[in-house]
């Protein structure tokens, strides 16, 4: 039943305890029977080679689990922002979310990149706020920082009984009783008490603060509050439910997952206020055989046109491609054929798999609602839609950012250049931030990624999962190119090929756009007489010099192009003359609309104590970048900054040298800017 199914990811910064609290909701709802610990590289969600060498989590992985005759699809996500299309990607995918905040860090700076992200894709929210018995933990801190931060209106179900070391367990205030868990048999058990009388008033204040929380957002609630009659805790937990999935309002629990204290009522929470399937608005598509811009609803039901989402793909050596499929409407079966969409190809699924990490169960159907793995399925690739030949609906993308950093990869020796190509293939397949290609000037393979981190871990990958040895050069920043004016540009193109004349004629105008707007072509010559494969021509012919750059061979952003005339005989103008034309064309008019070299700004976080602020800061400003703003928290101080990416390499390292080791950083791109002093002075 899609009323018994929840979809939920667990998000938040680096190192606050996601993969920990997912171990401990695995071990509690009885799909594991021994708590794997991060520390000890023996997490199940963590199950790749390098996550438990690492210790942190790199890949999004899902897992199926039941409590309380509820079926939950858990996608524990990567906390570090170089592996930020994970989480984007899953996020795209899910019905609610569960965040996990540091008692003693509270919002860090990735939980600010995820919280805006779920906004972004209207994820109702719970909090959890981990790490109680750390030293500094503050449950009310970490809950006003969410309510200062995001503007979230915060209702604590719970309150800590102490904190620290003094931390014994939490108070329920819809039960009004006290909780502690029994450390004998990892925390599977506990007892509830009533509440000792010291801590009586301020239970007794926060569960009034909690009433009027929920009565201020249901108007039933509000009138029988206001008339002093008395409102039952079903009541009270209905009336939160319909405020969590309509987003007014975010519902905080504690404890601490690394000492099993407080996860079953995290888990009861899930079920009891984050939606399931069909208590989402109904996702949309474009119907691609009608007007692109008619919108089509797909209420989440069994019995709906076959639509699903390929949300992710991961290669396995014994089965092959691995595509991880949300089904929005409709029902899949094994051995039938479906069709790719995107592709505007069939494709058959030979098996379905329901999710375990990195083991898998065998199902022969999968409907409206739930999350498997599709095998079989040769085109699929991230961000494809699944559905039906009759009616092909497609499902809105999803975008990711473009990589920044690059760096040359070699074989060891020439009978390995296919095999490394082709484990290229497959990763930049798995991630859509990977990509890779072919200098055209020193025949070197470049691949780019989104930093030091990621092509780190993507290398190790080439070496220990597929086998193939490779030397690396050292990192190269992407830059990209534009147009600081407008320019317009007539190019006519005559050639005489195969004892056949060819010409074209085109006149076209180039214009800066706003940043991070990204390309766009446009037509504005009526289509009349002129072929429809003339037109494709051209916008082909501008679309591979986006990619092909203006002066230096980086990529091109932010340039508007119109074609505003064509100049075309039935005699002797063919498609690919038009082609080479709007090439030239486009090539001319930015060289002369003042083109400039872009660099990468990123923006930088950095996580320190308050007696290194002034070292940690100079060490930006030595790059050249810039402070934007500086935060004191209980411990520590936050610096926020951005700085260009050319000047990063190796900052790690100088950071922690001048903090004693003391100072974290997360670095995550923000946007392109005109690179000073030209290309010369970054190598």
């Amino acid at each position: 039943m899609i009323s018994k199914m929840r979809n939920i990811g667990i998000m938040a910064h680096i190192d606050a305890g996601k993969t920990t609290t997912t171990e401990r909701i695995l071990f509690y709802t009885g799909k594991i029977h021994r708590i794997g610990e991060i520390d000890d590289g023996a997490a199940t969600m963590d199950f790749m080679t390098q996550e438990q060498e690492r210790g942190i989590t790199i890949q999004s992985a899902a897992i199926t689990t039941d409590w309380k005759g509820y079926q939950i699809n858990i996608i524990d996500t990567p906390g570090h922002v170089d592996f930020t299309a994970e989480v984007e990607r899953s996020l795209r995918v899910l019905d609610g979310a569960v965040a996990v905040i540091c008692a003693v860090g509270w919002v860090q700076p990735q939980t600010e990149t995820v919280w805006k992200q779920a906004d972004e894709f209207n994820v109702p929210r719970i909090c959890f706020v981990n790490k109680m018995d750390r030293i500094g933990a503050n449950f009310f801190g970490a809950m006003n920082d969410v309510h200062e931060k995001f503007g979230a209106e915060t209702v604590a179900l719970e309150i800590p009984i102490g904190a620290g070391g003094d931390f014994e367990g939490v108070i329920d205030l819809l039960k009004m009783k006290e909780i502690r868990w029994n450390a004998e048999d990892e925390g599977e058990t506990f007892t509830e008490s009533d509440i000792a009388d010291e801590r009586k008033a301020e239970a007794e204040e926060w569960h009034g603060k909690m009433v009027d929380a929920i009565a201020g957002v249901d108007d039933a609630l509000a009138e029988k509050y206001l008339e002093g009659e008395e409102i039952t805790t079903d009541e009270l937990k209905t009336a939160l439910r319909k405020a969590v999935l309509e987003r007014t309002l975010v519902p905080f629990l504690c404890g601490s997952s690394r000492h099993n204290q407080g996860v079953q009522p995290l888990i009861d929470a899930i079920v009891d206020y984050l939606p399931a399937p069909d208590e989402v608005p109904a996702a949309e598509g474009v119907h691609v055989k009608k007007n692109a811009e008619e919108k089509v609803s797909l209420p989440c039901k069994a019995d709906g046109t076959p639509a699903g989402l390929v949300f992710k793909i991961t290669y396995d050596k014994e089965a092959g491609v691995l595509c991880y499929v949300r089904v929005y409407s409709g029902k899949f079966t094994t051995g039938t054929q479906i069709y790719n969409v995107d592709k505007k190809k069939r494709e058959r699924i030979n098996r379905i798999f329901r999710v375990n990490a990195n083991k898998m169960e065998q199902i022969d159907s999968v409907t409206a609602g739930d999350i498997a793995v599709f095998v079989g399925l040769k085109l699929a690739q991230t961000g494809d839609t699944l559905g039906s030949e009759g009616m092909p609906i497609r499902l809105e993308n999803m975008k990711f950012p473009e990589p920044v950093i690059s760096i040359a990869i070699e074989p060891e020796t020439l009978s390995d250049r296919d095999k490394l190509k082709e484990t290229l293939e497959i990763l930049s397949r798995e991630d859509p931030t990977f990509t890779s290609r072919d200098d055209a000037e020193t025949g070197q393979l470049i691949i780019s990624g989104m930093g030091e981190l990621h092509l780190d871990v993507l290398v190790t990958r080439i070496k220990d999962d597929f086998k193939v040895q490779c030397r690396v050069g050292a990192p190269q920043v992407t830059y990209r190119e534009s147009v600081t004016a407008e320019a317009e540009h007539t190019e006519t193109y005559s050639r005489n090929l195969a004892g056949k004349e060819q010409t074209a004629g085109i006149t076209l105008k180039v214009s800066p756009r706003g940043t991070g707007e990204g390309n766009l072509y446009t037509c504005s010559v009526k289509h009349g007489m002129i072929p429809e494969e003339i037109f494709e021509a051209i916008k082909s012919g501008i679309e591979n010099s986006f990619t092909s750059g203006i002066q230096y061979g980086y990529q091109c952003t932010d340039i508007a192009v119109e074609v505003t005339a064509i100049d075309y005989s039935e005699m002797t103008s063919t498609p690919f003359a038009f082609e080479a034309c709007a090439v030239q064309a486009f090539d001319e008019a930015c060289r002369k609309a003042s083109p400039e070299l872009l660099e990468p700004v990123m923006k930088v976080d950095i996580v320190c104590p308050k007696e290194f602020v002034g070292d940690a800061m100079s060490q930006v400003t030595q790059r050249g970048g810039m402070i934007s703003s500086m935060e004191d928290k209980t411990n520590d101080s936050v610096v926020y900054a951005e700085a260009p990416m050319s000047k990063m390499f190796g900052f790690s390292t100088n950071l922690r040298s001048a903090t004693q080791g003391r100072a974290s950083f997360s670095m995550v791109f923000s946007h392109f800017q005109v690179k000073q002093g030209g290309l010369a002075s970054s190598y």
